[in-house]
């Protein structure tokens, strides 16, 4: 199984976000161990998360987590003091949510059963009730609409990129208000001004698929050159062999450029983002440092080859070798800001847009606890054969940070980030017969 490269900004997924199948091993799930009869459910799950913490943590901290695990064991014994041997497993939320933060560790977290629930529903692609947009602040409570999911009900409402959301149900909007319609199912009406015509939009959330593929658009002179939107490497397996297969229709379609969009692509599994690269990377390998010992990738040609795993492999492997830029933001973390890396590291093409997320040199796993919770925890950190660190955070060239009013611009019909790509892109360098090597 891989691990799933995942940011904690993923401890509550957006609407829309991530999916993948658990068969496509990006997640473990490593089953509730049996505790003495006499200890309490709080007690067990304590000691189930510390026995994980100390055998497959594999990150950067420095923290004596044997020393973390006493200090947190008082803390435990404090709160379930009156009902020792009875205290509820719920007690131990909090105790434990505090020792992994003091950890030190952004990447790992603990999911209560409502996370892990929800979690589990976007990373297996399977079908929740959602509404299918994903919305930018601005002026306050208003909302814009970054992305309509396809297939979704906003996209059957109408809803599209750029709508400045005004009211709901003749109300000023609130999240809470939208939050709790799509809880209830309850058809809500969206007050919606695009592009200076005021629009009224109903809306009902409905039972959809998580999974949200790769698309390709065209843009620029001619419609010539492609921008290929990844959302997430979560959903449901099959995000490279899409991006592969989407390279494909680019090349018939005789693109000449590609900008590949990562931006608010939060992760998901290694195995699709490393798929996914090759596309435009044609061989690259790192190295994990796990608890267990190092570990070799090595990707090309669309073959991905890891020690002691079997291969996995894409179906008619495409290389773009025409010239490509790739387009980051604030939100754009782990496995994007791998795809980032490799490209940036190989002079494939520029990165452009804001300093990533900051989840660009780990890997994270899931473990399955007692009371159907979750420990989320870095296992890995990578490195190049040389031994140069996967950086935390990509830095862009050019860098520009978005802002408030390039939200404002957005309902305007204009794209800064996407604009910023395409100029990159001008200059970006096409594949050399020596690159293939």
């Amino acid at each position: 199984m891989n691990p799933v490269a995942v940011s904690r900004k993923n401890r509550r997924p957006l609407t829309g976000w991530l999916s993948t199948t658990l068969a496509s091993a990006a997640l473990l799930l490593l089953p509730a161990t049996h505790a003495q009869p006499l200890t309490s459910p709080a007690q067990q799950l304590f000691d189930q998360v510390n026995q994980i913490v100390q055998q497959n943590y594999g990150g950067l901290s420095t923290v004596d987590r044997s020393a973390l695990a006493s200090e947190y064991q008082t803390r435990l014994d404090n709160v379930c003091a009156a009902i020792k041997t009875t205290c509820p497993a719920e007690k131990a939320y909090p105790v434990i949510q505090a020792q992994i933060s003091a950890l030190g560790d952004e990447h790992s977290f603990f999911q209560t059963p409502e996370d892990f629930e929800d979690f589990l529903t976007t990373a297996t692609g399977g079908e929740r009730r959602q509404f299918g947009v994903k919305l930018a602040e601005l002026d306050g409570q208003n909302r814009v609409v970054l992305e309509v999911i396809p297939e979704s009900a906003a996209e059957a409402a109408g809803l599209r990129r750029g709508d400045l959301i005004q009211t709901l149900d003749s109300q000023p909007y609130r999240y809470e208000v939208l939050r709790q319609a799509r809880l209830d199912g309850r058809t809500i009406r969206l007050g919606i001004d695009r592009q200076g015509q005021r629009l009224d939009i109903t809306l009902t959330p409905k039972a959809s698929s998580t999974r949200d593929l790769p698309r390709l658009t065209y843009t620029g002179p001619g419609n010539q050159i492609g921008v290929l939107r990844i959302p997430t490497f979560l959903a449901g397996g099959g995000v490279g062999q899409r991006v592969h297969d989407l390279v494909h229709e680019a090349q018939a379609h005789n693109a000449k450029g590609l900008v590949i969009d990562l931006r608010g692509d939060t992760g998901g599994s290694l195995t699709e983002c490393d798929s996914a690269v090759s596309a435009f990377v044609p061989t690259f390998t790192r190295i994990a440092r796990t608890s267990d010992g190092d570990l070799r990738t090595r990707v090309r040609g669309g073959v991905r080859l890891e020690d002691t795993r079997p291969p996995s492999s894409i179906r008619n492997a495409a290389l773009w070798t025409g010239p490509v830029a790739v387009l980051v933001d604030r939100n754009s973390a782990s496995c994007s800001e791998f795809f980032a890396f490799e490209v940036q590291y190989r002079k494939r093409g520029p990165v452009i847009g804001e300093e990533t997320a900051g989840v660009g040199n780990t890997a994270t796993r899931v473990f399955e606890l007692l009371n159907s919770a979750a420990l989320q925890l870095t296992i890995t950190n990578y490195v190049k054969p040389d031994g140069t660190p996967y950086p935390t955070r990509i830095t862009p060239n050019p860098l520009r940070a978005f802002t408030e009013d390039d939200t404002r611009r957005l309902t305007r019909g204009e794209d800064t980030g996407l604009s910023l790509a395409l100029s990159a892109l001008a200059s970006a360098p096409s594949l050399s017969t020596d690159d293939l090597n």
